[in-house]
């Protein structure tokens, strides 16, 4: 049936002259339908680029509005309306605003697992990939919130030396993992290298080997002369590790590595979406145009 499923969507996807983008984190079979996966900064960047008339986003919401906010006159697709993002609830435009007055407008740094509303609030996007530079692109001595993983943002106000005010978000996935089960993991697997996203607590990136966006990770295991490792993030991305680097060996950080918003997208689904044009992502006119000025300057920076 998943043959099927698989041909029909290939069909169906040069039929309406339609682009699929997939997260690192979604089901082996939409990886392997997709015309291009990658993380949050390589998915916009590739939306942005879209010529195809339709872009379908497997991934969670704030994704597909990023692709709605850069690409505004492509119809843009989410298989599975419900695949949202615990840590983008965790803001809204109307607290973010509120803190704003409370340290007198400071810069802010807003990380692209947000909502298009917050992202309008925002001087600045980042992602995982180029959350550092985000930061030291800003003029010393200005007042910086970063919004809203705390985990990430105290990792980059270690790595840039710059005092940063953190909101109270994480990831629920990430923020889970101690260093003692990474122990665990080491004591069975001595050799291995440990490699985590900095969504992880705080003692946790302190003593890993590297800290890495998930395509940094990729990157990262490539180079390394190492042949085992202990992943600090999510289970669907040992589906590309393992592809790209057949050779080698992962292991995660913890048994229970799983974001269930991004299994929710399947087969089934993304025939579905491309079978009725469901579920467009609509971001209202205001809104996209002033986060569209946040994500433009996260995109310039690289």
């Amino acid at each position: 049936m998943s043959g099927d499923l698989t041909s029909y969507i290939a069909a169906r996807k040069k039929e309406l002259n339609a682009l699929i983008l997939a997260h690192y984190y979604q089901l082996p079979e939409i990886q392997d339908c997709a015309d291009f996966v990658g993380d949050s900064l390589q998915l916009a960047r590739r939306a942005k680029e879209a010529e195809e008339e339709i872009i379908v986003c497997c991934g969670v919401h704030f994704m597909a509005e990023s692709a709605k906010i850069l690409n505004p006159d492509k119809t843009v697709l989410i298989p599975e309306v419900k695949a949202g993002c615990p840590m983008a609830d965790m803001v809204t435009p109307e607290k973010l605003r509120e803190k704003k007055a409370l340290y007198g407008e400071p810069v802010v740094v807003c990380y692209v697992n947000s909502s298009a509303a917050v992202k309008a609030e925002s001087d600045i996007c980042c992602t995982s990939s180029n959350a550092l530079e985000v930061v030291r692109s800003i003029p010393e001595g200005r007042d910086i919130l970063f919004v809203p993983d705390c985990n990430l943002g105290a990792f980059v106000a270690q790595k840039t030396g710059r005092e940063l005010i953190l909101w109270e978000g994480y990831c629920p996935v990430h923020h889970v993992l101690t260093w003692k089960e990474v122990e665990e993991q080491k004591k069975l697997h001595p050799e291995a290298e440990v490699v985590v996203h900095p969504e992880c607590p705080v003692e946790v990136t302190e003593k890993a080997d590297a800290v890495r966006s998930t395509a940094g990770i990729l990157k990262y295991v490539q180079e390394s002369p190492k042949k085992e490792f202990i992943i600090g993030t999510e289970a669907g991305f040992l589906y590309t590790l393992h592809r790209h680097c057949p050779d080698k060996k992962f292991y995660l950080a913890r048994p229970e590595f799983t974001c269930a918003d991004m299994k929710l997208i399947t087969l089934e689904k993304l025939a579905l979406a491309l079978e009725k044009l469901q579920y467009e992502v609509v971001v209202p006119e205001d809104i996209r145009e002033k986060a569209y000025q946040a994500l433009e300057k996260m995109i310039a920076i690289g």
